[in-house]
């Protein structure tokens, strides 16, 4: 595979808008977008209970225009640096409202050797609907109406 490699990461639990935004951005990094759909137990641990198994939530992501490809992410017991091999991005992406902080990504990348990835952030999509607990929000308010 030539050209500049691109990684996202993320849930990607109920896809919408923001998602698709996302991903459209991460593309226009590189040449070849690669999204690692979060494992089911990680989104337990570290979020909520997924509304989608991970398989479907990869599946759906992996038919979205601007990917190439889609993996499920490590569980939570194995490193999340440990899938850099074999997705080799030259670009890691982050959404506008992940809470990852790029400096703390660059210093662990750098302390494994990854120093050539560089880390971006993209913007968000401004809207209210442009995120999962916003959607579900809306939903639950419908419902009690």
């Amino acid at each position: 595979m030539s050209g500049k490699r691109v990684m996202a990461v993320g849930v990607f639990d109920l896809l919408h808008a923001g998602h698709l935004h996302y991903l459209e951005q991460a593309k226009a990094l590189g040449d070849h977008l690669t999204v690692v759909v979060a494992h089911d137990d990680t989104v337990r641990a570290r979020k909520h209970d997924p509304v989608t198994p991970m398989t479907l939530r990869r599946r759906l992501v992996e038919g979205l225009k601007p990917v190439d490809e889609a993996v499920v992410g490590n569980p939570p017991d194995v490193p999340i640096f440990d899938i850099l091999p074999s997705v080799r991005p030259d670009v890691i992406a982050l959404g506008y409202d992940q809470e990852h902080a790029e400096r703390s990504i660059r210093t662990r990348l750098d302390a494994l050797g990854h120093q050539g990835i560089a880390v971006t952030r993209v913007e968000g999509l401004s809207g209210d609907l442009d995120g999962t607990r916003k959607i579900i929000a809306r939903i639950l308010e419908r419902g009690a109406a």
